[in-house]
């Protein structure tokens, strides 16, 4: 189903963030996806465990708002050009709340896989959203505020590319395991 243009552009965000990632730790042996610098750091496995908590939580987060809503919520606004930009969040890095917190083993090849899975029904809900006018559906961020639900994706944007530079400055730490 095509999107509407502020849709596109975000999708095609998303999916070019996800791609770097996917990159990164696609051919990860199962010892570099469960290595960490330090007993504080995150390993990649940990990294895409956490992307792919919080991206199905962001898709359920849609389902619920879009349910809650009811038939009665307005179509997609013909004028509507633009997102509403994420809101300025509190300085400073912040601790994964509990329901977005890795945890570390899981196989790096059954994590692509549901991370690529998780992906695609990340479409289903923005596709969702491209034929309501969801600006008044809103939930708040521990960090943000309230936001409304295309703010929200455009979070998962930003926190995908957020963790992409977390991987990359991982996999070039000294003793990153060669294989």
């Amino acid at each position: 189903m095509p999107l509407p243009p502020p849709l596109e552009t975000l999708w095609n965000e998303m999916q070019s963030v996800r791609a770097g990632i996917v990159k990164e730790v696609e051919g990860c042996s199962q010892a570099q996806a469960d290595w960490r610098p330090g007993d504080a750091d995150w390993s990649a496995g940990e990294i895409i465990h956490h992307l792919l908590l919080a991206e199905v939580g962001t898709g359920k987060l849609t389902s619920k708002l879009l349910k809650e809503a009811g038939p009665g919520l307005a179509a997609y606004p013909a004028d509507l050009t633009a997102l509403r930009p994420l809101p300025s969040r509190v300085a400073g890095p912040t601790e994964a709340p509990p329901g977005v917190r890795p945890e570390s083993g899981h196989p790096i090849g059954q994590l692509v896989a549901d991370f690529k899975a998780a992906r695609e029904r990340s479409r289903q809900s923005i596709e969702r959203m491209g034929a309501v006018d969801f600006r008044r559906l809103t939930w708040t961020h521990a960090a943000f505020g309230e936001m409304d639900l295309s703010q929200w994706w455009l979070l998962q944007a930003w926190h995908d590319a957020d963790h992409l530079r977390q991987l990359r400055t991982l996999k070039s730490t000294p003793g990153f395991p060669a294989r």
